[in-house]
């Protein structure tokens, strides 16, 4: 007899909770490792569970006619990641209204700070808009200072992969400077 399909063990951790680990055994190495490319490690360890989790309560409704579970896992997933970004997004506009208050508290000139004031939402809405990993690049050397070399360690990648992201995102950023 083969093993059995992940819609026959959802099908029967109804009954027996616990039957659902093998749900995860099966595919928690390949979600996570969507998520880490994603978000990182860290963040990408909190959503696994949160999407197990999620799975797990939901399995009630699950589609027993697909012998498969990983879209439904990476559909889960994916929800998760985009209300993540939703989260980072007001987090970067919070910063960025911090940022323009600072930043027309220190300027004399009301040209300027009117100024600051216009640009500041077109580059917070550019900046939420990059690509994850430039826009991981470019916090680390604009809000962090870190030097290339700290961003290559902290985030695993190649020096040269640090260059180019940050080039990108400096490209993509110009359009709003004019």
């Amino acid at each position: 007899m083969g093993e059995c399909s992940d819609a026959q063990v959802i099908a029967r951790s109804l009954v027996d909770g616990a039957a659902f680990a093998t749900i995860f055994d099966r595919h928690a190495g390949v979600v996570f490792r969507f998520l880490v490319r994603r978000v990182g490690r860290d963040p990408a360890d909190e959503m696994l569970g949160e999407t197990f989790r999620i799975a797990f309560e939901r399995r009630s409704t699950y589609d027993t006619s697909r012998p498969n579970a990983r879209p439904w896992l990476y559909g889960i997933a994916t929800n998760l990641l985009a209300r993540h970004r939703r989260t980072e997004a007001r987090r970067l506009k919070a910063t960025a209204l911090l940022a323009m208050a600072h930043a027309t508290a220190d300027t004399d000139g009301v040209e300027d700070a009117i100024d600051a004031v216009n640009r500041w939402p077109r580059v917070v809405d550019a900046v939420a808009a990059l690509p994850d990993g430039e826009r991981d690049v470019l916090m680390l050397y604009a809000w962090e200072e870190l030097p290339y070399e700290e961003i290559a360690a902290a985030l695993d990648i190649p020096i040269g992969t640090v260059r180019s992201r940050l080039n990108r995102a400096r490209h993509r950023l110009q359009e709003v400077r004019s």
